[in-house]
């Protein structure tokens, strides 16, 4: 099957403990879009798609035990038009900065935080160009 090229072809994939509540962690905070979520019989996110932009990044609840894709924490990075508008909705949600509104020698001005779970998420102007 040949792949959509109008389509992202990179998708970030997290788990998390409680993934209902990064979720609205994730879209209160950090601006992301709720798409589609599936969930297990017990109730719990199997799957998860949050939009940024034009990609999207998709997340569930970690098993248990662990399985092989319950890894991290990571770090993400995310192009934001206004880092210090984001900057204030993610401090007015509660997100913990880890580093504070920076102009970068490479021209960007960006921050970082975390979520829930210790992953860290970066927000800057930076947008490289594809190889």
């Amino acid at each position: 099957m040949a792949l959509d090229d109008k389509r992202p072809s990179v998708y970030p994939t997290l788990r998390y403990a409680d993934a209902d509540a990064a979720i609205a962690f994730l879209t209160d905070a950090f601006g992301l879009t709720l798409g589609e979520v599936s969930r297990g019989p017990d109730g719990t996110v199997k799957h998860a798609e949050l939009g940024w932009g034009n990609g999207v990044i998709m997340l569930g609840t970690r098993s248990d035990p662990p399985g092989p894709f319950d890894g991290g924490p990571v770090t993400l990075y995310l192009a934001v038009e206004d880092p210090d508008a984001h900057h204030d909705r993610a401090v007015a949600a509660g997100a913990e900065i880890v580093m504070p509104l920076t102009d970068q020698p490479y021209g960007s001005r960006e921050y970082a935080a975390t979520d829930t779970e210790g992953n860290s998420w970066s927000f800057g102007t930076y947008q490289p160009e594809l190889p």
